[in-house]
């Protein structure tokens, strides 16, 4: 018993390390004399579809693990991307994807209908797109704008019905009065609110408390202001916010406007309906500045009170530092709910201003970095005129 105990220890050591070597051999490429592993079947397919993007770098570089080095022909990027598919999860693909464009300069090649269909679809890819706006030419667009609706669809799966519910009740919240008239009176919340004064003697319950309806002619509608950096450090949080603005503007409660800017400001408020159009409406690059396109929302305000203006910006100011922060303290000295988020993405904060954040929490308006799960929340809380719920760093 102890003998075949033993051997199957050792056997299990040997698999242990075999497969340690396999995953080795994989990360670092190459033949086998680095790791005494050689690959065969599927894990050699997948050594050649690493290969074909992260090549060994060249002779007196030093050995270690894989380079840039995929080749330019629009065929051949074609099949790496069907092969990519076949052999690694969305999220891997979606990262491999995301390296051939960034760092080998493939861009040219999604200007051809064939190479956008064969690639899978994401923010980043939409990011891509958009940057590339006019140079994309006539036979690419509309495959172009199919790929970013895909994206845009997904999206607005995703957060759509919780940012309904979760900002709704907010300003169903904030709508609703405790001295209501006697037919404003919501019977159903009032009788929730008072079951500690149950009388089981009376079997009733005493409402010291009544939760009413606002009367309708009395409803406040709330303002809200997305003004979005198109800087390209910016590029996944101007997806997210273009469809999230698509959303609330979705929401009868809600009056809502969507800037995007540059060193210029361009209001895309009358494209909301459609963020595919917005976002192609959008020109990712270029410079940065916050106090014009604060000035101009600023004009926009005409109930300060009831108003949310949500920055996304890493804050790199290219205007006048000092104009933009008296502008930011004169909306909350007037009542505007001032957010300053220095991403809306899943990738957290990106490289920012520190002392534009520093100056900005100085006057009651911390920057953070927030995800798209949690602008629901934040965006509630601000319409609420709560605490913001900032994430720990």
């Amino acid at each position: 018993m102890t003998d075949e105990r033993d051997e199957r220890d050792e056997r299990d050591g040997r698999d242990g390390r075999d497969e340690r070597l396999r995953r080795w051999r994989l990360v670092l490429g190459g033949d086998a004399d680095g790791t005494g592993r050689a690959l065969a079947g599927r894990d050699a397919a997948m050594d050649r579809t690493l290969s074909a993007l992260y090549q060994q770098r060249p002779e007196g570089a030093g050995s270690g693990t894989r380079s840039a080095g995929l080749g330019g022909s629009a065929p051949q990027v074609a099949r790496w991307l069907g092969d990519i598919r076949s052999y690694f999860p969305t999220s891997v693909v979606q990262l491999m994807q995301q390296d051939a464009i960034e760092r080998l300069g493939l861009a040219r090649l999604l200007m051809e209908p064939e190479m956008l269909e064969a690639v899978e679809p994401d923010v980043h890819l939409v990011a891509t797109l958009i940057s590339l706006g006019k140079a994309l030419p006539e036979t690419t667009r509309e495959t172009a704008r199919a790929v970013v609706r895909k994206v845009v669809a997904d999206l607005e799966r995703r957060i759509a019905t919780r940012t309904r519910s979760v900002v709704g009740g907010a300003l169903d919240r904030s709508a609703r009065t405790h001295r209501p008239r006697h037919h404003d009176i919501d019977w159903d919340r009032t009788i929730r609110a008072n079951l500690a004064n149950y009388l089981p003697e009376q079997r009733t319950v005493v409402p010291e408390r009544l939760v009413g309806y606002a009367r309708a002619q009395r409803a406040v509608k709330k303002d809200v202001i997305l003004c979005i950096d198109q800087s390209g450090s910016m590029a996944a949080s101007v997806v997210h916010s273009s469809v999230f603005g698509a959303v609330l503007a979705s929401m009868h409660s809600l009056s809502t406007r969507l800037v995007v800017f540059d060193t210029s400001v361009v209001d895309l408020t009358e494209e909301l309906a459609d963020p595919v159009d917005v976002l192609f409406g959008v020109r990712l690059g270029g410079g940065t500045d916050i106090n014009r396109a604060l000035a101009y929302c600023q004009s926009k305000i005409t109930r300060p009170a009831d108003t949310v203006v949500v920055l996304i910006s890493d804050l790199y100011e290219g205007g006048i530092r000092t104009e933009m922060l008296k502008r930011v303290a004169a909306m909350k000295a007037a009542g505007v709910q001032f957010v300053a988020l220095l991403a809306l993405s899943d990738e957290g904060a990106p490289a920012y201003d520190r002392e534009h954040a520093g100056a900005l929490a100085a006057l009651g308006a911390p920057a953070f970095a927030c995800t798209p799960d949690l602008f629901p929340e934040v965006m509630a809380a601000a319409l609420q005129k709560q605490p913001l719920p900032i994430p720990a760093e």
